[in-house]
């Protein structure tokens, strides 16, 4: 079992709330480990965000309990009606994520018994904010993971399985069904690229010079994004119409399979030259010749005519396959131009750090 920098950070701030909440001799600091769980965030952005909410949200709980108690009184219905409308204020107020801990401060001091009860729904209250910023202090102190390393290996991961997939899918060269499952997978893989991106966008640079040269690494990183889902749309595609290809003519059939492997070749090396792997621009670059999108378009009109039955399911379906490719050329095309832009403002400035993965 691989233990996230999440989950160390949740356990140390669950120890430093209970710690705080004996050493400030509060009567129950297990409401402070409570709050701990709920206030910890995976980035420094997202507790700072996760801290104002949680304050608001606790302080509508609070007060509908004091209201509650002091007018109606703490019986079991009671505590039921007022934690409606706690839960009916958060969502008015687009606090969805504080209901739980808002629901956590009510029921704590609706629950207390009799006299004294305004200090101790002042001393609960407190309790639970000790978590809440035990919780913010340890997502300061302990860094956040790097996600910039998380998103590109991903991506690096995710673009390979795809490229090797069409690789054998041109040469039809695969098991069907374990192609089925993979691309289940893979689109996982895209939809936690995407989370990846969003926490690295969350980072916040603290210079000029990093914020300029992480506003350029978005553009990139979305677009790598980009040409990895396109190369994905190709490899279903392909997998969709994989009869269909075994039924075109053996030189088109062989034009499709150069072209695709001169585009998977041409994306291997962009995430390479991304990190500096590979001169920018390469110094030796293979002389593979791709075709440009109005060569590819006019070598597929020159297939469909020479086919005699234009009804053919098979005209509309290579239609589709040409058109993916054409689309995944592009993303690949406005990719190469963004890294090649990148590195002409910051010169292989992009350090990654396999280690810290």
């Amino acid at each position: 079992m691989k233990l996230g920098a999440r989950i160390l950070k949740t356990g140390i701030a669950i120890v430093l709330s209970l710690y705080l909440g004996q050493l400030l001799h509060s009567p129950s600091p297990v409401f402070a480990g409570i709050a701990a769980i709920f206030a910890i965030q995976p980035t420094i952005y997202r507790s700072y965000l996760t801290i104002i909410e949680q304050i608001q949200g606790n302080i509508i709980g609070a007060l509908l309990a004091v209201v509650f108690v002091l007018l109606l009184g703490n019986h079991i219905i009671v505590i039921g009606l007022a934690a409606i409308i706690v839960i009916g204020i958060n969502l008015k107020l687009k606090l969805e994520n504080t209901i739980g801990l808002s629901l956590v401060t009510l029921i704590s001091i609706m629950e207390t018994p009799g006299g004294d009860f305004i200090p101790f729904a002042g001393i609960r209250f407190s309790t639970i904010m000790i978590g809440v910023f035990s919780a913010f202090l340890v997502n300061l102190v302990f860094m956040p993971p790097k996600y910039e390393n998380k998103l590109y290996f991903r991506m690096t991961s995710t673009t390979e399985e795809i490229i090797r997939w069409i690789r054998l899918s041109t040469r039809h060269d695969f098991d069907h069904n374990l192609l089925k499952t993979d691309i289940d997978k893979l689109k996982e893989n895209i939809i936690q690229m995407g989370q990846f991106y969003s926490m690295y966008k969350e980072e916040r640079s603290y210079f000029k010079k990093n914020s300029l040269e992480k506003s350029r690494k978005l553009v990139i990183y979305r677009q790598m994004n980009s040409a990895a889902k396109k190369a994905l749309d190709t490899l279903k595609r392909l997998h969709r119409f994989e009869n269909e290809l075994l039924h075109l003519p053996e030189k088109f059939q062989q034009s499709i399979q150069e072209q695709l492997d001169c585009l998977i070749y041409h994306h291997e090396q962009l995430m390479l030259r991304f990190i500096g792997k590979i001169p920018n621009p390469p110094a030796n670059s293979e002389n593979t010749i791709c075709l440009n999108k109005k060569e590819l378009f006019d070598l597929f009109l020159l297939h469909q005519q020479e086919i005699t039955d234009h009804d053919n399911p098979l005209h509309y379906h290579t239609m589709q396959i040409v058109a993916s490719i054409i689309d995944y050329g592009e993303q690949v095309e406005h990719l190469d131009t963004l890294i090649t832009s990148f590195h002409s403002y910051h010169h292989n400035e992009v350090s990654i750090d396999e280690e810290s993965i």
